[in-house]
């Protein structure tokens, strides 16, 4: 379903919609926002920095972007 099918369908239950289930859709819709825009961390700046040192100093797997569809497509034919 594409954005705008997605909205206008949504709006049709808003249309509809009590109370309870007014509010539980005001509390995802702020809960996404929030996690939008919530910046990251010292410790993720930390994280993302130990795992590319890793990366260059090869102490950590990577993989070629062929060598990653292989592999999804693989898991997904099991």
């Amino acid at each position: 379903m594409e954005a705008v099918e997605l909205k206008n369908t949504v709006l049709k239950y808003v249309d509809k919609a009590d109370e309870r289930l007014l509010e539980m859709m005001l509390s995802l819709a702020e809960n996404y926002e929030e996690k939008l825009s919530r910046p990251l961390s010292e410790t993720d700046y930390q994280e993302m920095d130990q795992r590319r040192l890793n990366h260059l100093n090869d102490k950590s797997e990577s993989y070629t972007w062929e060598e990653v569809r292989k592999k999804a497509k693989n898991t997904l034919k099991k």
